[in-house]
């Protein structure tokens, strides 16, 4: 039988796994590009800029370790597993299709709710499925919305993206 013991200074297991899964929420966050995901969980750990700093950068070169160590499936995968043992605070760890809320992001963004688009995307550092769901609501709007209005929107989306100006 193996006995645990606990050295002083040492956390406890569960303090060991709660970090564990914050970290994991802050690695789904920057591994998936969630800016606003990855402020907030910094925010809600650290005061110091310097420290944020030094954050940063471990959660760089832990994303790195993860993105060489696993294939990207895999590596979400362990990473969701764990985001779900992060306890559950002021804003939860949505890390899974069935929380992956659109329609709520939807009526937000519709009713002007800043602070609401904010805390949802804040709570869902690996935003695949929320913009798998935007992507999907976007493709049964679309057939309501008039052509020469579709029409202006892709104009002015392909302005945005065009790397060099049409007329060059």
């Amino acid at each position: 039988m193996v006995t645990a013991h606990k050295l002083a200074g040492e956390l406890p297991a569960q303090r060991v796994e709660e970090a564990k899964g914050r970290a994991a929420a802050l690695l789904l966050a920057f591994r998936h590009g969630n800016q606003v995901a990855f402020d907030a969980a910094l925010d809600r750990l650290l005061d110091d800029r310097a420290e944020r700093e030094v954050v940063t950068l471990l959660a760089w070169v832990a994303a790195e370790a993860v993105r060489k160590a696993y294939a990207p499936e895999v590596g979400d995968r362990v990473l969701r597993a764990l985001a779900r043992r992060a306890p559950q605070g002021e804003i939860g760890v949505l890390v899974d299709e069935e929380s992956a809320d659109a329609a709520r992001l939807i009526e937000a963004v519709r009713g002007g709710q800043v602070a609401a688009v904010r805390q949802l995307v804040a709570a869902t550092p690996d935003t695949t499925f929320l913009l798998g769901g935007l992507l999907q609501a976007v493709a049964m709007m679309l057939p309501l919305v008039p052509e020469d209005e579709v029409d202006e929107v892709l104009a002015e989306l392909r302005l945005r993206q065009s790397p060099v100006p049409a007329a060059v």
